[in-house]
């Protein structure tokens, strides 16, 4: 198997004129151009030859070649037509990777663990575009495939959020979710100069490894997320405004100050005071009450 080469800035440019190939602004492409960074995520995602992957935004294929040379076997998902051609020039030595022209999002990964992992848990690795970074995670969470770990390149200030606790302002119903669904860690900081073209912000490595049971327990997980959602759709309020505030719930106030008594919390709390295990008690408690009231 070819040794990776497209790490290096030069073979990137001379690949991409000789496709002509024009970065979409809509794709929010950046290609990593920066072997150092490229080991310490092939390392971050502990990939072995035993291990089949999904890479969500091949782009070229700079981060395949490595994800091959260390994986059993690669699916990689490029939404852009333009790529394919110089996805298949790339990635032609590499035996074990298989391309798919589609949207990550319309993909059914499930059946693609089944088909090729024998439905075993896959690990995902992906440079993702910062406008679809979270609905990508979160569809990955939410489906219920069958996941090892994420490990992916996003903005700086997304990994950030992802990893937070209560009272800080990066804390929000991102960073909820993600640490309810797996374990945040920060690889590695890469600054703007190691991609093509140079984005405006810093990214980050972040690798999302999945619990095996939810570090707390909810009756109603649907419901939580949504009191998650209302709690900070507007922060500026307290907890029990928001709750009575969104349009996804129908709740009465009634219910609302008594679960939040319930929860041992003054009437001016407000939902980023809240850790994980506090929403999941809310949620318990409201679930309690619905129920007595029908």
């Amino acid at each position: 198997m070819k040794t990776p080469t497209l790490g290096n800035p030069q073979n990137t440019i001379e690949i991409l004129q000789k496709y002509n190939f024009n970065f979409q602004k809509k794709f929010g492409q950046n290609f990593l151009i920066d072997e150092h960074v490229l080991d310490k995520i092939i390392r971050a995602a502990e990939i072995t030859k035993d291990d089949y992957v999904l890479e969500i935004g091949p782009g070229i294929g700079t981060m395949t070649q490595y994800l091959a040379c260390a994986a059993r076997e690669v699916t990689a998902v490029e939404i852009d037509r333009a790529l394919i051609p110089i996805l298949e020039d790339t990635l032609k030595e590499y035996d074990n990777v298989s391309i798919i022209n589609e949207d990550i999002l319309k993909v059914d990964i499930a059946a693609l663990a089944k088909e090729k992992n024998g439905g075993r848990s896959i690990k995902v690795v992906a440079n993702l575009p910062y406008y679809i970074t979270t609905p990508i995670i979160m569809g990955l969470f939410e489906s219920h495939v069958p996941l090892e770990s994420i490990t992916v390149m996003v903005q700086k200030e997304v990994a950030d959020r992802m990893q937070v606790g209560p009272g800080t302002k990066d804390y929000g119903a991102l960073s909820l979710a993600v640490q309810y669904y797996a374990e945040p860690y920060i690889v590695a900081n890469v600054p703007p100069n190691c991609f093509m073209p140079r984005p405006a912000v810093g990214s980050a490595v972040i690798r999302l490894t999945r619990h095996q049971k939810p570090p707390v327990e909810v009756m109603d997980e649907k419901l939580m997320f949504r009191l998650i959602r209302a709690s900070f759709n507007q922060r500026r309020k307290t907890l029990a405004n928001g709750l009575k505030n969104s349009g996804e719930l129908n709740l009465s106030k009634e219910v609302i100050t008594a679960a939040i008594e319930k929860l041992g919390k003054g009437s001016s709390v407000r939902g980023e005071a809240l850790d994980l295990e506090e929403f999941a008690r809310l949620t318990n408690i409201i679930k309690e009450e619905m129920e007595h009231e029908v």
